[in-house]
């Protein structure tokens, strides 16, 4: 079995991307059906649906959108991960609509995309706190260089489950490994957070990687959570830029080669199970 906890749904007949002008090669309509016939070919059962930044004027319509192509028969999302801005004065309503929806399972905002500050505002914090008990979680999408404001969000907010996107995003390309590293095993202090083993095919080169260059960031992450805090993602269609979704599959059970049987089922599919009630 294997749960992807991160897929993205790009449909831009149905919704609005600002960002996708910026980046080409991922200005494409990349739909459920083609990412759902590669999926089950690599043995996934289950699947997040992650929002795509969209405009915040139809960040409902994306819920929506997804909601609907789950109750597809046969489709394999079994709940999202939805857009949400804590900087805004209506983030409190807008925490107790999503919170009467079985179908969402947690909030994320970039930070990455945002100056550095908007995380650090009394709003924004006193908003992510109120996510404290609800059962949802709240994704960080950031940078290494982030990882010091990161721990103290999470700090701020002892009673929200928070889920480390990609790694903490290594740029694996430059071979930048001893920063990234001190900045996840900090944040792995804080037990409130896990981590996401997440499409991290895209940070590296593209014409050279192996599982073997994936390997020490992927081994430092569950080293420093443990196994009881990763889960696993595909960040499709992401994880096209470094070989696409059977190769980062391929890769992940690669690395995870020497692990246990019970090891492996905590990262692919049981931590994920427990955390989201999937």
């Amino acid at each position: 079995m294997l749960i992807d906890t991160h897929l993205h749904i790009i449909d831009r007949s149905a919704l609005r991307y600002p960002w996708l002008s910026g980046e080409p090669d991922l200005d494409h309509d990349f739909l459920y059906e083609t990412y759902a016939a590669e999926a089950r070919r690599c043995g996934i059962t289950t699947v997040l649906h992650m929002e795509v930044d969209v405009d915040p004027a139809v960040m409902q319509a994306e819920t929506d959108h997804v909601a609907g192509i789950a109750k597809r028969a046969g489709s394999m999302i079994a709940g999202a991960i939805v857009s949400c801005r804590p900087e805004d004065e209506g983030f409190a309503a807008y925490l107790e609509r999503q919170k009467a929806d079985p179908f969402v399972k947690g909030f994320r905002r970039v930070l990455h995309v945002v100056p550095d500050d908007v995380s650090e505002g009394a709003l924004f914090r006193e908003n992510i706190r109120r996510i404290g008990g609800s059962g949802l979680t709240f994704d960080l999408c950031t940078l290494p260089h982030q990882a010091g404001r990161v721990a103290a969000l999470v700090d701020f907010a002892p009673d929200v489950q928070f889920v480390l996107d990609h790694c903490g995003v290594p740029d694996i390309r430059s071979d930048a490994f001893e920063p990234w590293k001190a900045g996840v095993s900090e944040i792995a202090r804080r037990p409130n957070v896990i981590c996401k083993v997440s499409g991290v095919v895209a940070y590296a080169d593209a014409e050279t990687w192996t599982a073997e260059t994936l390997r020490p960031y992927i081994e430092h992450v569950i080293a420093s959570f443990g196994w009881d805090r990763v889960v696993w993602g595909s960040d499709w269609p992401v994880c096209t830029r470094g070989g696409g979704l059977s190769t980062w599959v391929a890769a992940t059970q690669a690395v995870l080669s020497s692990s246990s049987e019970a090891e492996r089922s905590k990262l692919l599919f049981a931590n994920a199970q427990r955390l989201w009630s999937l």
